[in-house]
């Protein structure tokens, strides 16, 4: 079973599955993050769809190119998560079926691609507090510690 997170199901409404994948990119105790202007300004982990045909991995790199303007290395999946939510750029209400894979920052290639995004690092324990879904946050806090009774 995937944990969900974020806002309850709205009853009636018709939701599309949405497979993505993101990335948790840290750098001693820093993390990666993109900021995104639109719809909603928030921080966010890196990531986004999986194209029709396209294989998760691909996606990530492809993804985080687009959002960060790094290239990576993939280490390993360390979990997922579902949440839903409307999504107006698409004018979709999604179940998005989120994949978080533990990756690690290799060669900055320039700025973002993608219109509205700025790479942003962030540390760690800033990033858990300020990330914009839950799911991104949890993910993180799991990982790395932060966001636990201890608040190390």
């Amino acid at each position: 079973m995937i944990r969900r997170y974020g806002e309850p199901l709205k009853p009636g409404q018709r939701y599309r599955r949405r497979p993505g994948v993101y990335a948790v990119l840290l750098r001693g105790d820093s993390v990666l993050t993109t900021f995104q202007v639109a719809p909603e300004p928030e921080f966010q982990l890196p990531g986004g769809g999986i194209d029709a045909g396209e294989h998760p991995v691909a996606a990530l790199h492809r993804e985080v190119i687009e959002e960060t303007g790094w290239k990576i290395d993939v280490i390993r999946r360390i979990g997922a998560f579902r949440r839903f939510t409307y999504m107006p750029e698409y004018d979709l209400w999604a179940e998005k079926l989120c994949a978080v894979y533990l990756a690690r920052p290799v060669l900055r290639l320039g700025p973002p691609s993608e219109a509205g995004h700025t790479a942003v690092w962030l540390p760690v324990n800033e990033a858990v507090a300020r990330l914009g879904n839950p799911g991104d946050r949890a993910m993180l806090a799991s990982l790395t510690g932060w966001g636990r009774a201890s608040r190390r």
